[in-house]
């Protein structure tokens, strides 16, 4: 019953925290809402260095993506072309929140072993809607 209790409450407040972005559709709409939820504004230089850093695992961000997620990156395994993940780049980037983080929470897993904070988050998001044409 505690378990069921715990999980319960994890999910309350994961819907509290996501709910002021949940639905956001534009790239500066989800990066205030991982500010906001980070409590600290976002630092592009940190952003950067996530991004193309490995960290303790075989692959980095940038491994599939690669070091300047201004053009077309591909998938380390599958060799899947991957769209740049700049948003000046590539309009569709984050425009779907769900999709956000579907792909934040498989990625940071292969990358650094665990979820991103929404501070890591912030940091990338940060990094990369500053990449301009």
């Amino acid at each position: 019953m505690q378990k069921l209790v715990t999980i319960i409450r994890s999910m309350a407040l994961a819907s509290a925290l996501l709910g002021g972005f949940a639905h956001a559709t534009t790239p500066g709409d989800q990066l205030a809402g991982y500010t906001a939820q980070a409590g600290a504004p976002a630092q592009a230089a940190r952003g950067q260095q996530l991004f193309t850093s490995k960290h303790g695992r075989e692959w980095a961000c940038a491994s599939c993506h690669t070091a300047s997620p201004t053009v077309d990156g591909k998938h380390a395994r599958t060799g899947k072309v991957i769209g740049p993940m700049a948003p000046a780049f590539n309009p569709e980037r984050f425009t779907d929140a769900a999709k956000t983080e579907k792909w934040f929470r498989r990625n940071c897993n292969d990358v650094i072993g665990r979820e991103c904070s929404a501070a890591e988050k912030a940091d990338v998001l940060a990094w990369l809607t500053s990449l301009k044409p």
